[in-house]
């Protein structure tokens, strides 16, 4: 099982993920992912993950983007740290259904965008990607 990832905050760091990433529109959130291989871009130990979250205005008020926010949050706590490919940073965007959807939806569609984007990985495989032999 993993550990809690770091929190991508500065601006450069996302926009590095918007042009350098794939994404792809789930109905309750997108999901945007980048592999870091530039050394300015290494914060974070090579096998972390970096999550980034963000919801526009489009969504609402300050306080409808905070709820948002927050169910992205608990969503991504309870599949990133274990099914998350290492060593990529994620942006996490709020969308209009982000509210709307039940949160075992949300996470379904947290789930299919890292499978879709080639970054889900078993809880049964190492950093490495290899199956661990654990009997």
């Amino acid at each position: 099982m993993g550990h809690a990832p770091q929190r991508l905050k500065r601006r450069r760091e996302f926009l590095h993920v918007a042009r350098s990433g794939r994404k792809w529109a789930a109905p309750g959130l997108v999901l945007q992912v980048s592999s870091r291989q530039d050394p300015a871009d290494r914060a974070a130990p090579e096998g972390d993950i970096r999550i980034g979250f963000t919801v526009t205005r489009k969504v609402g008020g300050a306080v409808v983007r905070n709820r948002a926010r927050r169910r992205l949050r608990a969503a991504v706590e309870r599949v990133m740290p274990t099914h998350a490919a290492p060593g990529r940073d994620y942006v996490v965007i709020g969308r209009g259904d982000t509210l709307r959807r039940p949160f075992a939806a949300l996470v379904g569609d947290l789930e299919t965008a890292l499978r879709k984007l080639g970054a889900w990985r078993d809880a049964g495989q190492d950093a490495g990607g290899e199956e661990r032999d654990d009997a």
